[in-house]
C-alpha cells in the first residue's frame, strides 16, 4: 500500500477532491477530523490545551474546544501556535499512523491522507508516494474563507498568510488540482488522477519490501533461538 498526500491552501476545496474519493471506494484519512478528534473533552490533548490556555478556549456548558476564541490567539501569536501545535500534532499524528496500519491490513493498494500542513510540518513527507495539490485563485479563496469561517477580510487574509503560499505547494506536487472553476470540472481533474493512481504498481513493490522485512526478521529470530537452544542442550 501507498500513501498519496492531499494539501493545499485554507478554503482552497480540498473536501471536494476527498468526496470523490471516498465515493470511489478510496480510504481517506482526514487530518482535520482526527485533530477534532483528539481534543475532545476528556482526551490528553484536551487537559493539555487547558493547561497552556486557560477555560476561556472552552465553551463554559460543554467544557468542548471553542475553536474561535483558540483561533484568535493562535492566528496572532507565534509562540501560541507553536504551543498548540506542539500538544496537538504528535496526537494527531499517533491516530494517522494507527489508521495507516488498519488499512494496511484491510488490503487497500492505497490511501489519501487529507493533510492540509502537509508542506508546513514537513512530518509526513517521506513517507509520501504521491502528493496532489488543491489550489484556486487568491480572490476565491479569500471569499470562500470569508463565507464559511464568518471573518473579516483582514482576519481572513492573515489566516492564509500562515501557510505556504500555494505557487509553493503546487510546484512541489505531483498533481494539482485547479478548484477555481465548476464542481464538474474540479471532479473530473479527481477522476483522472484517481485513474492514474490505480494503475500504480507501487503497492505490490511497498508490500514485497514490507514481506521481505518480516521473512528476514522471521528468519534470524529462529537461527537465534535455534542457536540458543543447541547451547543449553550442549551444557
Amino acid at each position: 500500500m501507498f500513501l498519496v498526500g492531499l494539501t493545499g491552501g485554507i478554503a482552497t476545496g480540498k473536501s471536494t477532491v476527498s468526496k470523490v474519493f471516498r465515493d470511489s471506494g478510496i480510504p481517506v484519512i482526514d487530518a482535520d477530523a482526527i485533530a477534532r478528534l483528539v481534543v475532545e473533552p476528556g482526551k490528553p490533548a484536551w487537559y493539555k490545551i487547558k493547561a497552556a490556555f486557560g477555560d476561556s478556549v472552552f465553551q463554559a456548558n460543554s467544557g468542548e474546544l471553542d475553536r474561535d476564541a483558540l483561533g484568535k490567539i493562535i492566528f496572532d501569536s507565534v509562540e501560541k501556535r507553536k504551543i498548540l501545535n506542539e500538544i496537538t500534532h504528535p496526537e494527531i499524528h499517533r491516530v494517522i499512523y494507527k489508521e495507516v496500519f488498519r488499512y494496511f491490513f484491510m488490503g487497500h493498494n492505497f490511501v489519501v491522507m487529507d493533510l492540509p500542513l502537509l508542506f508546513e510540518t514537513g512530518i509526513m513527507l517521506n513517507y509520501i508516494h504521491k502528493i496532489i495539490t488543491v489550489t484556486c485563485e487568491e480572490d476565491i479563496q479569500l471569499t470562500r474563507l470569508m463565507d464559511r469561517n464568518h471573518l473579516s477580510e483582514a482576519d481572513a487574509k492573515k489566516r492564509i498568510k500562515q501557510q505556504m503560499p500555494l505557487e509553493q505547494k503546487c510546484s512541489q506536487s505531483h498533481f494539482v488540482i485547479e478548484n477555481s472553476g465548476t464542481l464538474h470540472d474540479t471532479e473530473e481533474q479527481t477522476v483522472k488522477i484517481l485513474a492514474v493512481l490505480q494503475d500504480s504498481n507501487q503497492h505490490w513493490k511497498i508490500r514485497g519490501v514490507i514481506l521481505a522485512t518480516a521473512a528476514f526478521l522471521f528468519s534470524s529470530i529462529a537461527l537465534i533461538l535455534n542457536y540458543k537452544y543447541k547451547f543449553i542442550s550442549a551444557n
